[in-house]
């Protein structure tokens, strides 16, 4: 609310003077936010998550792990809100909520008598200064890609927003305090550059001799064999990320080992949908060209075995794909056309979060990357589900992407559809049985 009434200010305002003054305004709400309830941050161990992908898994399956040891937590990321035992949708169509909010929720969790604080920390959270006056005693840093460039103006200034959390955590009244990093991510060395107490590291060769499954992963952890229900290279690292800051709370291996192999599914993260039927259906948040990629490559490693082996190989994977919301990086919409194009061998698009854009135009965007199969195009995403499920055969693949656990779909002027992808797969899945 206070946000919207910034923006309408902006209106009357200079763009000079707005820009000059809008940094304290931030600062001063963050201030009065963390003052109202009482500084809370300070009174339980904060951990953050910052990066381009992976934090909400991150999140879940270090709060997981957490609980396996016998510790109560408190969790807020873009899928919910848990205090203890208590959760909750998160509905606000933000993975970091508003200043107020977020100081309420660590008060909350303070009041509950929980041990640690789990949180996903955004870029444009940071641009707000959400972070601020907030005590972390531990940041994990994922990975970095170009995203939200419309917001930032710059891939580079979208790094310093990350940064910045990183920085907010040199202010911390915490110790000790600490960085956990991806060391395969080139902007690593940058997270490492401020003043922390213990700064630790991880990556995938750590990891070795690791096996990467349709369904699961086996892999080595502190020289420790583990396995997961959970699939992809890029859920490897999560898993890596998370059991390097649970081992660094104390959490013995085989605690660490237990959670990770009882861990089944993140809702709307690689999220399969069961409902008696004899094919695959996933629902996933991937909304960028390279964890698009990823996801796919857990189905077909190879694009190229369509053709190599179509003959034989009987599986059909059957894209359903928006091209991510209005107004943001439309540069990437071709190139995610062109992927669906590559791995999957049909290819529907469909409406997804259009905002004050043509939904029209942000699918033929989408279009134009799909080059060697005429795409289907059904923009009431509901019908576009449903011809999936029509179309699909026993073993096929149906990979329905973008919003992963989103509750609306964004429509004109700021009105909001409620939605779920996973419930509506089910329901045209169970009217075709």
């Amino acid at each position: 609310m206070l946000d919207e009434t910034l923006i309408k200010i902006k209106g009357f305002i200079p763009a000079p003077i707005f820009g000059f003054f809008q940094p304290a305004y931030h600062w001063s709400l963050s201030f009065l936010a963390a003052l109202v309830y009482g500084f809370p941050s300070r009174k339980i161990n904060v951990i953050a998550v910052t990066g381009t992908k992976g934090k909400s898994s991150t999140t879940e399956i270090l709060n997981a792990i957490l609980e396996k040891a016998g510790n109560k937590t408190a969790l807020s990321n873009t899928i919910r809100f848990k205090i203890g035992d208590k959760s909750e949708r998160n509905l606000f169509k933000m993975s970091m909520p508003g200043r107020f909010s977020m100081q309420r929720l660590i008060r909350r969790a303070v009041g509950e008598n929980c041990k640690y604080f789990i949180a996903e920390m955004t870029s444009q959270g940071s641009l707000l200064f959400r972070h601020r006056f907030i005590d972390i005693n531990t940041l994990i840093f994922t990975n970095l890609s170009p995203e939200h460039i419309e917001a930032h103006g710059s891939y580079k200034n979208y790094v310093d927003a990350k940064l910045n959390i990183a920085k907010n955590m040199e202010r911390s009244s915490k110790r000790p305090t600490t960085i956990i990093v991806n060391s395969d991510e080139k902007e690593s060395s940058q997270f490492l550059s401020y003043s922390v107490n213990k700064k630790i590291s991880y990556n995938h060769k750590e990891a070795e001799p690791y096996k990467i499954k349709e369904i699961g992963l086996e892999f080595t952890f502190d020289s420790h064999p583990m396995r997961s229900n959970l699939s992809g290279l890029f859920n490897l690292y999560n898993i890596l990320a998370a059991a390097t800051c649970a081992k660094n709370e104390g959490t013995p291996n085989n605690t660490i080992a237990a959670a990770i192999a009882e861990f089944d599914h993140i809702p709307g993260r690689v999220e399969k949908i069961e409902t008696g039927q004899d094919f695959t259906v996933v629902v996933d948040y991937a909304h960028t060209a390279d964890s698009l990629e990823k996801l796919y490559m857990v189905f077909r490693p190879n694009p190229r075995i369509k053709s190599d082996l179509q003959k034989t190989v009987l599986q059909k994977l059957i894209a359903i794909l928006g091209g991510t919301g209005g107004g943001r990086d439309t540069s990437k919409r071709a190139v995610m056309g062109k992927l669906a194009d590559d791995y999957c061998d049909i290819v529907i698009l469909t409406n997804e979060d259009p905002y004050d854009e043509d939904p029209q135009k942000i699918v033929t965007d989408v279009s134009k990357g799909v080059t060697s199969k005429k795409p289907l195009i059904i923009m009431d995403r509901r019908l576009a589900i449903r011809e999936a499920v029509k179309q699909a055969r026993t073993g096929d693949v149906i990979l329905i992407t973008g919003k992963g656990t989103d509750p609306y779909i964004m429509g004109p002027r700021g009105t909001k559809t409620p939605w779920s992808d996973a419930d509506i797969a089910r329901e045209e899945i169970r009217a075709s049985l």
